[in-house]
């Protein structure tokens, strides 16, 4: 009986790790809105957001939210390649499955498809360090004699500095909904209006900056106000922080939780035992 009582207890212990490493990189974004958690210009580059802009419009998403991406990510297209997630930083693939995990977005290698010149050569404020990618989860599938790959899983992430991992605390799951919003914000011919963009989405930016923003980005404008809205508009340091301090005080008591259902379950058994 103790024996069982010590696996229990082994059990309990190794529930209480898996749970912490699984919701460093468990932070999961719907909005737009929740894209202002995230603090762009200091432990995020800018430039995520450019080049998450162009991936949401770059996927097709049909009305039952199934992302397809229109390229071969093993062709190193748009920075593209095979990522292993050999530290496990995301949930590991089981075998046969069919999916596996892709990065995007890498500036130095050779591409057969180039990122447009706003993600490459952006304005000196949003100029990155080649440190953010995005990571999908993706299976091959074969549509109407067209190999596409479907996409169940969109992160944006960053690279650790000298190091071929990734970093879990600036790991950010992206939703479906989220990229639809970031869509909304479309450059080219289907460009929305700026007031209608700005009234949409609840920005209190007034009439003379959506001109400033129109005159400074030109063709890119809604693109411009997406940058304002998440940039200008985030949330204050110290709303910031109280989020991140609901997140943590929100773990630990799952933690403690946990840790008394395995005193319980341990002395249930140690008196049965007696």
């Amino acid at each position: 009986m103790m024996k069982m009582s010590g696996r229990v207890t082994s059990c309990c212990v190794a529930l209480f790790f898996v749970l912490n490493s699984v919701s460093a990189v468990q932070k999961k974004f719907n909005s737009i809105n929740d894209l202002k958690q995230i603090n762009f210009g200091q432990s995020v580059p800018k430039h995520s957001l450019l080049l998450l802009h162009w991936f949401a419009n770059t996927v097709d998403i049909d009305e039952n939210d199934v992302i397809r991406l229109a390229f071969d990510p093993n062709s190193r297209a748009y920075g593209s390649h095979y990522y292993g997630n050999f530290e496990e930083m995301l949930v590991p693939l089981h075998r046969g499955s069919g999916y596996q995990y892709y990065t995007v977005g890498s500036l130095n290698q050779e591409m057969t498809m180039q990122l447009p010149s706003y993600v490459v050569h952006p304005p000196r404020e949003y100029v990155g360090t080649n440190t953010d990618r995005i990571i999908i989860r993706a299976t091959e599938q074969n549509i109407g004699g067209q190999a596409l790959q479907r996409i169940d899983q969109v992160y944006i992430t960053q690279h650790i500095e000298n190091q071929g991992e990734y970093d879990p605390d600036q790991t950010y799951r992206i939703t479906t909904n989220l990229l639809r919003e970031i869509r909304e914000f479309s450059v080219g011919e289907n460009q929305q209006p700026l007031m209608y963009l700005r009234n949409l989405y609840g920005s209190n930016a007034d009439d003379s900056q959506l001109r400033h923003i129109r005159k400074t980005w030109g063709d890119l404008a809604c693109l411009g106000l997406l940058l304002f809205i998440v940039i200008k508009e985030n949330y204050t340091p110290q709303s910031y922080r109280q989020n991140d301090e609901g997140n943590a005080l929100m773990t630990f008591c799952i933690l403690f939780v946990l840790v008394i259902l395995g005193l319980f379950i341990l002395a249930f058994f140690n008196t049965l035992g007696k």
